[in-house]
């Protein structure tokens, strides 16, 4: 049966988060402002949250209801039959975007969904399902607009962009999902070699082996919310895990190179790149930006430098940039280099005219990720 789902994703990433759902066989995507809709099968759910590298979670619309102020939102709810979706012995747990004017304040909207939820177990069975915020047996979604509420399950559980390879966190991570949009944007292939000089706790780098290695990211996952829903088919989602498995490469046609100045957060890089299971396949190495030479007479570098937001000073990160343009100059012609920059004074000391800019949010802040064709 085909029905209809919303994929939320990072601010930015919508189209490129709609290409990928395009790849995995979703129909009718209409992208909007952080999501994406489209439809498809209960396989093609598994799949997206099994596959997806750019989204968040994929979000199950139920039911819409009215919603003008919290004692209607609570007749509403409490009006749904909500034993065909959860028991007293399941926990459950309510997450709510939005606002009007009277449900102005999203954790009292979801106190009441939760206690219209409870009152109606109480009155058919005498007991009620307990809240579990971390790992609940049904997440539930409830965005508020004008005077609708639209009530969704939440099929993935937990944010997809949590790989879980991430033992190691350095002091300002890159999220997996941005890594890898980055990765999209630039059009890099195994069969170019792969260049990361501030790889940080090593998201970049990880995420393009995983990527050029055919690995589904949601094999790292111990469990998605749709697992633990009563309609959950095992046999079908045995079935995708096993294809993904046996879709799987054990080589790559060229190396990817990643190096930091520091050795601590090097060593960071290093061990995530095991738990993730793609340390083979990585070179890293310490290394100044002023020391740094090409791995090839061509390739593309991919990078996420400190911009004085969260790390390092900016009158001091000044240096920095100019060497490293300096550096790509001297050293890197024939080489594509793409570099996410969140302060545009900075980026000024590269020196180098930029032939593509794309706006793109690391977290809260605005970025730029930069293409820069050396020659």
């Amino acid at each position: 049966m085909t029905r209809s789902y919303f994929a939320t994703t990072a601010r930015g990433l919508e189209e490129i988060a709609a290409r990928e759902l395009e790849s995995l066989g979703a129909g009718d995507i209409r992208p909007v402002f952080t999501g994406v809709h489209f439809t498809g099968d209960t396989a093609l759910l598994y799949r997206v949250n099994l596959w997806s590298r750019i989204l968040f979670r994929v979000l199950v619309p139920v039911v819409e209801v009215a919603c003008r102020d919290a004692e209607e939102l609570h007749r509403e709810i409490r009006r749904l039959d909500w034993e065909e979706y959860i028991t007293p012995e399941q926990t459950f747990a309510v997450h709510c975007t939005g606002t009007n004017r009277h449900l102005n304040h999203t954790r009292y909207t979801a106190l009441t969904v939760k206690n219209a939820i409870v009152d109606r177990q109480r009155d058919r069975d005498g007991e009620r399902s307990f809240v579990d915020t971390e790992s609940p047996d049904l997440l539930i979604n409830v965005h508020i607009e004008g005077d609708r509420g639209l009530v969704s399950f939440d099929s993935s559980g937990g944010s997809l962009h949590r790989r879980g390879y991430h033992v190691a966190m350095g002091t300002a991570p890159l999220k997996e999902s941005l890594a890898a949009a980055m990765l999209e944007l630039s059009g890099w292939t195994d069969d170019l070699p792969l260049l990361d000089p501030f790889c940080g706790s090593g998201t970049i780098p990880i995420e393009a082996a995983l990527k050029a290695l055919h690995i589904a990211p949601g094999l790292a996952r111990s469990e998605f919310g749709f697992q633990k829903w009563n309609d959950f088919q095992p046999d079908l989602w045995e079935s995708l895990v096993k294809e993904a498995k046996e879709s799987q490469k054990d080589s790559l046609n060229s190396i990817i190179h990643a190096s930091d100045a520091d050795e601590t957060t090097l060593q960071q890089a290093i061990d995530n790149a095991y738990f993730s299971g793609v340390e083979n396949f990585i070179r890293f190495q310490r290394e100044e930006i002023d020391r740094l030479e090409p791995p090839g007479d061509r390739g593309i570098i991919l990078c996420n430098p400190p911009y004085g937001k969260r790390l390092g000073d900016v009158s001091e990160l000044g240096a920095l940039y100019k060497t490293f343009g300096d550096v790509l100059k001297q050293r890197f012609k024939g080489w594509t280099a793409y570099i996410l920059s969140g302060n545009k004074e900075l980026t000024k000391q590269i020196g180098l005219r930029s032939s593509r800019r794309v706006p793109l949010f690391n977290g809260s802040i605005p970025c730029t990720l930069l293409k820069y064709e050396l020659y």
